[in-house]
C-alpha cells in the first residue's frame, strides 16, 4: 500500500505539498517560492532512495501572501454567480 493512502486529509483551508528533488538545495528552492504565496508551517525533509530529497510542508490556502493573494481573489468564483446566459 502507498503511505500517502493512510494519511488523513489536512484540515479544510490548508494543503500538504511534497516536494522531491534530486537535492536539498532544489527542495529548498521550490519551498521558498511557495512560502512567499501561502503562509506555512515549517518544513521537512526526508532522505529519498538514490539520494534525493523529499520536503514536506502544510500551507494555509486561506492566508495568502504576495502574488498568490491576487490571484486567489480573482480565481474563486464570486458567491451568489451562476453560469453565463451564453453557458448551457
Amino acid at each position: 500500500m502507498h503511505p500517502v493512502e493512510n494519511e488523513p486529509l489536512p484540515q479544510a483551508g490548508h494543503a500538504e505539498v511534497r516536494i522531491v528533488a534530486a537535492t536539498p538545495e532544489a527542495a529548498r528552492t521550490v519551498a521558498e517560492v511557495i512560502r512567499r504565496c501561502f503562509a506555512g508551517t515549517e518544513q521537512r525533509s526526508y532522505p529519498t532512495p538514490g539520494g534525493g530529497t523529499r520536503l514536506h510542508l502544510t500551507v494555509d490556502t486561506e492566508t495568502a501572501a504576495g502574488p498568490a493573494r491576487s490571484w486567489l481573489a480573482t480565481s474563486r468564483p464570486a458567491t451568489g454567480t451562476g453560469p453565463h446566459a451564453e453557458e448551457p
